[in-house]
């Protein structure tokens, strides 16, 4: 039997799923512009959740989802590249790496040090958008390997 709360469940699930996309991107730009936390969130919110542009319809984003995703990347900035760090070999440091891979570590450790989402669900999503990003390229299982890590040091409790 199925709730009628199932769509709306459906709805914010992909809401959600799409404002880590769009943290991965605005963090991205913050490190490519420099342009502060709150004009990158103010742009996206205004201008590219739901947005149109040239017969192209943007996701609609979960505000509250992306707003505190690209906040804590910030303040948990760090943490979070200390842990990407220990995640990678010694060859390639997190200075080494793609900025768009930095973007996507940093938005996802910062998911998993402040939510209570489950860390397989992190996971998954991220290597999804890794993939979005890189279709034909190992940066899928790349980004799976070094979150995976991240999550079992982050919540050891969850395994």
């Amino acid at each position: 039997m199925t709730t009628r709360s199932a769509p709306r469940d459906d709805a914010r699930r992909q809401m959600k799923s799409a404002a880590r996309l769009y943290a991965v991107q605005a963090l991205f730009q913050m490190e490519q512009s420099g342009q502060s936390t709150d004009a990158v969130v103010r742009e996206f919110i205004d201008h590219r959740f739901g947005a149109t542009y040239e017969d192209d319809e943007m996701a609609e984003g979960h505000p509250d989802h992306f707003r505190a995703l690209v906040n804590e990347a910030v303040n948990w900035q760090t943490r979070i590249d200390h842990m990407t760090d220990r995640a990678l070999v010694a060859k390639w440091p997190l200075g080494r790496i793609d900025s768009v891979l930095r973007a996507l570590f940093r938005a996802a450790g910062a998911e998993m040090i402040t939510q209570d989402t489950p860390p397989k669900v992190v996971i998954k999503e991220f290597v999804d958008i890794a993939g979005a990003f890189y279709p034909e390229g190992r940066e899928p299982g790349f980004v799976n390997a070094v979150l995976d890590h991240m999550a079992r040091e982050v919540r050891p409790d969850a395994f």
